[in-house]
């Protein structure tokens, strides 16, 4: 197994039991040398597998992050947040995989204007070209890394991205011509995000709590489960239902997530 760089910002690294496990988990059948191939295929493979999803916000669950996050996606068969994916058990697989790996802070772009610094979590990863990693950010995300030092548009089937200087020293990553993120440079720890993940699991005003979601990437399109409405896209189908019992919502979060819940998630943190 590779070791990951000194200065990366993931504290520990995972043992060999525990890559192998995560790697049967997103569907890789083996590891490999730590290249920008590799890479490829295990963001893809990631999305395909591991949904972005708050559900433990919804259940009263504190979000987990560091080792925790990396249990609850690897033997709880579970997806979470940004934090979660971006910020604990995505870059400690790549960490231990080889890769040189940085957490990076990032602002989102909604309603016509950036939001605060460290709202969302990315990965750099350096292979030695410097990639973007993104699996914990739904809809919007490539299915691809994007490399970080190229200006001018990036194909990817989820859209073309471009990277554009921003103001002072960030980079901005536009979506079909869009604004998407505003990235901060600056290398960042998990603790660093921990006040910023506070007020997701806290405020009212949080998206976190006022939406209940469940998403991941299919082969041809998107599969997503909100509350009681579960859509799907494939290729330019769109097709939705609403469920009547939770039988049938419990149903469709194993069928199509495969995660089993004792009991469902109400909005709020509120427990059924």
């Amino acid at each position: 197994m590779g070791m990951g760089s000194r200065d990366s910002t993931v504290d520990d690294l995972l043992d060999a039991e525990t890559v192998a496990a995560y790697l049967r988990r997103i569907g890789v059948a083996a590891e490999r040398a730590p290249d920008a191939a590799f890479l490829h295929e295990l963001q893809e493979q990631h999305l395909l597998s591991v949904p972005f999803e708050n559900i433990d916000v919804h259940l009263g669950v504190p979000i987990r992050v560091g080792s925790a996050a990396v249990a609850k996606v690897v033997h709880g068969n579970r997806g979470g947040t940004c934090r979660e994916l971006n910020g604990s058990a995505m870059p400690a697989l790549l960490a231990a995989l080889g890769y040189h790996v940085t957490l990076l802070g990032s602002q989102v772009f909604l309603d016509g204007a950036f939001g605060f610094p460290l709202a969302h979590t990315v990965i750099r990863v350096h292979c030695p070209d410097p990639w973007l990693v993104d699996v914990g950010f739904g809809r919007d995300a490539p299915r691809f890394p994007l490399r970080l030092d190229v200006r001018g548009p990036q194909a990817d089937p989820n859209g073309v991205y471009e990277f554009v200087d921003g103001p002072h020293g960030d980079t901005d990553l536009l979506r079909d011509g869009q604004p998407l993120l505003r990235l901060d440079p600056r290398p960042r720890t998990l603790e660093d995000f921990r006040p910023a993940l506070w007020w997701f699991e806290t405020s009212p005003d949080s998206p976190f709590r006022q939406n209940l979601f469940c998403t991941r990437l299919t082969d041809d399109g998107r599969v997503t489960l909100r509350g009681d409405r579960l859509t799907w896209t494939d290729g330019e189908q769109r097709e939705a239902v609403v469920f009547d019992t939770d039988a049938q919502i419990t149903a469709a979060y194993a069928e199509h997530f495969g995660i089993t819940l004792d009991r469902l998630p109400t909005p709020s943190g509120r427990t059924s």
